[in-house]
Parts: structure tokens; sequence; C-alpha cells
């Protein structure tokens, strides 16, 4: 079998349209109703000859369901619905596998009853289809003797998937003793594939969490996850190549009608996904509303404003500005349970932060983490600053963009200082969020990172960290804050960023024409902008 990085032949570019799978996660309505569709059977082919337990994690509307219902049908020996893909010819289609399937992506459980009963309609309806039957009455029981059941019925052994495995778990977040029922739900249900190895062919789960094996798998030793494997980086999400060739008839469709989807653009907005390798994906939720409305907006951040999250990082007091550059071991990415959640495994697993780049120190790896691209960092800072204020600023953002291409940093100083004075004492007192120090920063930060403009926090030089970069067009911002515990300004913040002179790396860019350093100091006391000093 071929590199999956190295496609068989090159793949040839149809300029005809088809339809735009939107919300589709059957792999036979995709390939029946003539709709496009990225040939991911590579993966199906080198899963299945290795074998195994395999886990995988991806944020919601990834394609993990589509991907589960493609080796539902390629198990099943539907060689039909392969035709002219890299499977027809790589797979043996004289042997028909029986499917388990069991997932949990509807919905919402409320208990761990709840459940149970979910767990029992759906081992019946898998007896059913099957034609097993069991008279256990319990639940690690029956689903023990479906798995038997089937490959002595089929003559081949069984096939397990399962989708959205943590749902249950992560519907009820907010309320960590009824996650606790359904994690203990789970891990029984999960418990009966540790023991069957004999009778299971291949098992795969997928989920957005990473829970620890301790936790949720406790004895099955051989699942492998592929989160972080380098081979299986694009086996969710569309590639740069997938829209050069598959999408191909859109970008041509969308130009000749006068709606052209500046390429650009397209990767600044959507792409920047990476798990586990240097190529990076687009989200296909993304990608095809893109092409259906021919309009750029936040279309997968908007199926699900992520409220848990929001009150979750204002609880725990996160320094927002941290979005942008993050550092964590693969131990602490997979630190997510009920009872402990780092902030970091949280964001990456939910898909508000990727993996930007991988640092090895003698076989030991560090993740380097930030926002993947323009809508997330816009609509999270947006969300978040609607956490962070109590109202929104009224300024227009066709101003706020002027003042920052123009370089008027007396304008910016009082747009800030109107932004601050908007926000009433008593609601200091009321909200936990503004009782801690990187507060005013954190304001700061998803006010400008709203807007979408290029920028990075906490950038790395020889010199030190300077906190904030801004880019608007040719103009660059260097920000660098202190906080103050008088009402009158130290000049530190900008003699900080004078001495250490983080300017010397982007004075010398030619396509920067301008070049601003503003030291920013807030008062503990007054609650507002005491210095605002510029260079």
């Amino acid at each position: 079998m071929p590199k999956l990085s190295d496609p068989e032949r090159e793949p040839e570019v149809v300029m005809v349209r088809k339809k735009l799978p939107i919300g589709i996660q059957t792999f036979a309505k995709i390939r029946q109703e003539n709709c496009y569709y990225v040939d991911k059977t590579p993966f199906v082919a080198r899963l299945a000859e290795d074998g195994g337990y395999y886990f995988l994690s991806r944020p919601r509307r990834f394609g993990k369901s589509l991907f589960l219902d493609t080796l539902a049908e390629a198990f099943a020996a539907n060689r039909a619905l392969f035709t002219g893909l890299y499977l027809e010819n790589h797979w043996d289609w004289e042997k028909r596998h029986p499917v388990v399937r069991i997932s949990f992506a509807s919905g919402q459980l409320q208990s761990r009853a709840e459940l149970e009963a979910r767990i029992w309609e759906q081992l019946h309806n898998t007896a059913a289809q099957l034609g097993v039957t069991s008279s256990k009455e319990t639940i690690v029981g029956f689903f023990e003797d479906i798995i038997i059941g089937a490959a002595e019925r089929f003559g081949e052994r069984t096939v397990v998937l399962v989708d959205e495995y943590d749902k249950p778990i992560l519907d009820n977040l907010t309320h960590p003793e009824i996650a606790a029922e359904m994690r203990e739900g789970l891990r029984n249900l999960y418990s009966v594939l540790k023991g069957r190895d004999a009778d299971l062919r291949f098992v795969f789960l997928t989920g957005v969490s990473k829970f620890s094996k301790v936790s949720l798998f406790s004895g099955l030793n051989n699942l492998r996850d592929i989160t972080l494997s380098e081979e299986f980086s694009a086996i969710c999400g569309y590639t740069e190549d997938d829209l050069d060739t598959v999408f191909a008839p859109e970008f041509a469709a969308a130009a000749a009608e006068g709606t052209p989807l500046p390429r650009q653009q397209v990767r600044d907005w959507y792409n920047g996904y990476r798990w586990g390798s240097e190529t990076s994906v687009y989200n296909p939720f993304d990608v095809l509303l893109l092409f259906a409305e021919r309009e750029f907006r936040a279309w997968w951040f908007e199926t699900a404003t992520p409220r848990f999250l929001v009150q979750w990082l204002a609880r725990h007091h996160f320094y927002t500005p941290q979005l942008e550059r993050l550092y964590a071991s693969e131990q602490l990415l997979s630190a997510f349970d009920v009872e402990h959640i780092e902030p970091e495994a949280l964001l990456w697993q939910t898909g508000y932060l990727t993996l930007t780049g991988v640092h090895d120190y003698d076989g030991v790896k560090e993740y380097q983490l930030g926002v993947p691209n323009r809508e997330v960092r816009m609509a999270l800072n947006e969300a978040l600053q609607q956490a962070w204020l109590p109202s929104r600023p009224r300024q227009s953002l066709g101003e706020i963009f002027r003042i920052l291409r123009a370089g008027d940093a007396a304008a910016l100083h009082e747009h800030f200082q109107r932004l601050y004075t908007s926000i009433p004492t008593d609601w200091y007192r009321k909200s936990p969020i503004a009782q801690y120090e990187g507060y005013f920063a954190s304001v700061f930060y998803s006010h400008l990172a709203s807007l979408g403009l290029p920028m990075t926090a906490e950038d790395t030089s020889l010199q030190g960290r300077l906190d904030l970069m801004l880019r608007a067009g040719s103009t660059v911002w260097l920000f660098e804050f202190k906080v103050v515990d008088g009402d009158a300004p130290t000049g530190e913040a900008l003699a900080q960023l004078i001495g250490r002179d983080y300017a010397a790396k982007y004075r010398a860019a030619p396509e920067v024409t301008q070049l601003l350093q503003v030291g920013v100091e807030f008062s503990a006391s007054r609650r507002q902008i005491v210095g605002w000093e510029v260079a």
C-alpha cells in the first residue's frame, strides 16, 4: 500500500459541479446523490491493514461521523459505494463483517438512567439488524452476546464503531456529579471491549475529548490513540490539495458568477488546523457553507456557541492573550477528566487551539498551541468579550479599523478609555471576572482579537517576550502591559519595550510602513488606563 501522503496517481480536476454535502454524514447518501467527496478511503485501508483498537479525537463537525460511516460500509462489503475510490482495488470484498454501531451524537442525556436507556435501545436495534439474540439482563452481558453471536452467524469477527463516545459526559460538565455518573455508565459499556479480542476484528471510537485511559478505558491497554499520529493527521478535514482538485469547480463557478473566493482569504479564515504534522486542514463545515453562501462568516463557530467554555475560562481567570501562544506536553493535553480539566486540553480538544509547532527535547515532545485561523480568533474573542464586559463598545467597527490602520495612537487611547469607563463600578464588585490582575489585558486583547486582524501574543525574541503585536495593513502595533498599584503611571511598560528593543524584528520588514510602540499601564484601584505612552 502506498504512503497515505503520496497518492497512487495524480487526481484529475474535473470542472463539473456536484451537490454540496452540507450536514450529510452518511457515506451512501453522498455517493448515491452525486455529492462532492474527498477520498478518505486510503486511511480506511491503512487502519484495517494494521487492525486493532483505535481512538480518534477531533472537534465537532470535522467529519468524524462520516468517516465512521465509511468504515461501516467498507466492513459490510458494500463495494458499489466505493467505485472509483482508492479502496475499490485495495480491499477484500469477499469478506463481510458484522458491524455494531453505537452513537451518542444526537440529543442530550441528563441522567445515568437516560444513558442506560439509550444504550439498551441501540443494543436491541443492533441485535435485530444482525439477527442475534440474548437473554442477558445486563448491558455488559447483552453487548458481549451481540459481539460473540454476530461473529458466529457471519463467520467473520465483529467490528465495533462508537461515535461521540464522550458526549454524555461533555454535555454535563457543568454538573460534575452527573458527568461522573455518565463516565461510570460508559466505562461499564466500554469494559466489554477489553475481554472480547478473539471475537473482534476492528474497534474504532471517536469523540471530542481525550479522557484518560485510566478513567474511561481501564484495562483497555491495546487502544491506540491516533489523534496526534502524523500518518493520520488529515484523516478528517480538507487539505489544500483537496480544495485545488475536488472543489475546483466551486471556485470556478464563484468567479464566473461574480462572487470570487480569493484563496488567501479562504486560507486565512478557515485553514490552519494541525494534528501531529505540518499538513494543515480546513474544517469541512466551513468550506461547504462558504461555497453555498459565498460569504465569509464564522460558520462552524455559530453552530454551537461555547457558552460552557466561555464561562469556564472566566471562572478560571484565564489570561486570554495566551490563546495566541501556549505550550503543553502530551500528558497535559491528555489531562482531561470530570474532576480535572486543564485549559490547554479543553481549548485544544474543542478546536479553539491547534498545534502550531512541535519541539523535541531529547525525545521529550513539547507542543506549541495557537489560534488556528481568523474565524476562531474573531468569534471566540467576540464571545469572550461579551463575558468580559457588561456592555458592548459603541464605536463602529469601521472606525476602529481606520484608527489601527492609520496608526492613530491618540484615538486608540481615547477608544479604550471610553471602553473601560463604560464598565459600571458596581459590576467590578459583583463579577468574579474582574477580580484578577489579567482582566484588563484580557479585555484589551479580546477586543482587538475580535476584529480578526493578524496578531501575536507573548511574542518571543532574544530580548524576551512582547505582550502583544497587532498588524493592521502596513501598520504594526507593539503593546506592553503593566498593572500598577497606585493612580500614577510609572513609565515601566514603554521603558521595557524600548529597552529590550522588541521593535527590531519589525523595523527591517519592507511591508511595514509604520511602527508604533505603546506602553499601557492599568490602575488596579482606579480600574482604568493611567499610562499610555507611545514611541
